[in-house]
């Protein structure tokens, strides 16, 4: 039975500074591809400054597991919004200036995707320790997690349309770097004295022999993790395709076809909402459903059809509806695979397993954007959004065919005792 006394402080604390961070990585997620589209006119260049964006991701999170154990998950996470925040608000700063030539744009844009890697890490790892402080369940605090960071992703979609149309993108960014700022504040306050967020003790001396045995042990357990290595397959490839999505096709086919940046901040809250709508409802009530069951149906519906109405259709109306149920279903994903993965990951290895699934899961992040580019220059955007859906079916057909994820529905609890020793 659990001595912990009940602290919801820094749970609170977490929750809030990723809603607002999450905000702000909105604002940019639409304002730096429409940055870029206003600038340059090009959605191959597009392609090209969010292949730089998240390259570094994949990067960040190969490498990242034990520098959290390090560090500690709560230095990670302020030094991480800090770097976010200059890196961004650099952007239009230099902008107005006249002094962001391309390669600039695309090196600062690499810079902030390697920042906020280590410190998402950090703050994901910290949700079984945070739940057990403020005396909620796991399942809860998952779902309770991805509902926060979904309905702020909705808010920052709404508020970068509405900004964009009105005061222009470099305002969007401006408004983001703040965001991390904030998100820094509320971290350092909130996870002071949370054991679970401190560096970790009794650690090897840093070398390159220990840190590669370290990034060894989180890749092995995840390659023999059957389930893991299955969730990392199948989410690499959406990872991929949304990437192409969000950072090329949707902001096209709003600037060509939907009217602008207003209709691409609704169509992108409307998802957000489905989302949090999701979250919360898995949170309520999905633990009276089969995990594989619920899971198949969502990842049916939150990519491909999306995909095919924009490609065939012009209406605003009719790809609204659509991203508000696929959001309504690609909601429920998160709580599933995170309490999945807390369940099979003892703490000592949460960090490193947790950066493998990363990197894993965010490996074809670069190349999806930029085949996205490519395929609008080279095919237009109608034969781009159709292709890449029709790859997005492919991908989400694995809990079908694949008899690994009968293991889904099967409740695991590690019993790998933690190395951390008490302060």
């Amino acid at each position: 039975m659990s001595t912990v006394p009940v602290r919801r402080w820094p749970l609170t604390a977490v929750l809030t500074a990723n809603a607002i961070s999450a905000t702000g990585r909105t604002l940019s997620l639409i304002g730096i591809p429409w940055f870029v589209l206003q600038t340059t006119g090009s959605a191959g260049r597009a392609g090209v400054v969010a292949f730089c964006a998240t390259l570094p991701v994949v990067l960040a999170a190969l490498i990242g597991g034990p520098v959290i154990d390090r560090i500690g998950r709560r230095r990670v996470s302020i030094v991480s919004d800090v770097l976010c925040a200059l890196s961004v608000g650099a952007v239009p700063l230099l902008h107005r200036a006249d002094a962001l030539p391309f390669w600039t744009l695309c090196a600062l844009v690499a810079l902030h995707g390697l920042a906020h890697t280590p410190g998402d890490t950090a703050r994901y790892v910290l949700v079984p320790d945070l739940a057990e402080h403020a005396g909620t369940s796991l399942t809860r605090a998952a779902s309770l997690f991805d509902a926060v960071e979904r309905g702020a992703r909705m808010l920052g979609a709404a508020l970068a349309g509405l900004v964009i149309a009105l005061l222009g993108a470099e305002v969007a960014l401006l408004l983001d770097a703040l965001t991390f700022l904030l998100s820094a504040l509320l971290i350092g306050a909130g996870l002071r004295g949370v054991r679970g967020a401190q560096p970790v003790k009794g650690l090897a001396p840093v070398s390159l022999r220990t840190y590669g045995t370290e990034l060894r042990e989180g890749y092995a357990y995840l390659a023999r993790t059957r389930l893991l290595a299955a969730v990392v397959l199948m989410v690499m490839f959406m990872n991929g395709i949304d990437q192409g999505w969000n950072a090329v096709l949707l902001p096209v086919h709003a600037e060509r076809n939907l009217g602008g940046a207003a209709e691409l901040g609704l169509v992108t809250a409307v998802f957000g909402a489905g989302g949090l709508l999701g979250a919360l409802l898995y949170g309520a009530i999905g633990h009276r459903f089969r995990r594989r069951t619920v899971l198949t149906v969502a990842v049916l519906l939150c990519g491909t059809p999306r995909f095919a109405v924009a490609g065939l259709t012009d209406s605003t109306v009719a790809l609204a509806v659509v991203m508000g149920a696929a959001g309504l279903a690609g909601g429920m994903i998160n709580p599933i695979l995170t309490t999945v993965m807390y369940e099979r990951v003892p703490d000592h290895l949460r960090s490193r397993v947790t950066g493998a699934m990363t990197a894993g899961c965010e490996l074809t992040m670069p190349l999806g954007a930029l085949t996205a580019g490519l395929l609008v220059e080279s095919s237009g955007l109608s034969p781009a959004l159709l292709l890449m859906g029709a790859a997005y079916l492919l991908a989400t057909l694995s809990p079908v065919l694949l008899p690994v994820w009968r293991d889904l529905d099967t409740v695991h609890k590690v019993t790998a005792p933690a190395r951390r020793v008490p302060a």
